[in-house]
């Protein structure tokens, strides 16, 4: 079974390109509980593509 690109979780550095802001933004975010849901893969944060979706229409 192949997974998509649009499938696959983003990292930060993909959300940060996405959302136009420094991916230092988005760890402050997530230190502080703000912006989209990450989940820690490992050593790694991830961020499931439709959960962002939703946010940044819930930002509106």
């Amino acid at each position: 079974m192949s997974t998509t690109t649009d499938e696959r979780m983003w990292d930060v550095q993909r959300l940060s390109d996405f959302l136009g802001l420094p991916v230092s933004t988005l760890y402050q975010w997530r230190y502080l509980g703000k912006g989209p849901k990450g989940y820690k893969v490992g050593r790694h944060v991830r961020y499931l593509p439709e959960e962002i979706y939703a946010w940044v229409r819930e930002q509106s």
